[in-house]
């Protein structure tokens, strides 16, 4: 299952640079992630600062 970016997301961009498949990028307000694309490795929620991204 895809992770998913909520609302607290500051859109520091942490998160999309760690991500080995390029599914995260930058939206209107914050951060969103190709569900597509994520193949659920965590290595995004493991380095967003304000814990915002989640199993989805």
């Amino acid at each position: 299952m895809a992770y998913k970016i909520s609302d607290e997301c500051i859109s520091c961009g942490a998160c999309e640079a760690t991500c080995p498949n390029s599914a995260i990028s930058e939206g209107d307000s914050q951060y969103v992630i190709d569900a597509n694309l994520c193949d659920s490795c965590g290595a995004c929620a493991d380095a967003c600062p304000t814990d915002a991204i989640s199993a989805g």
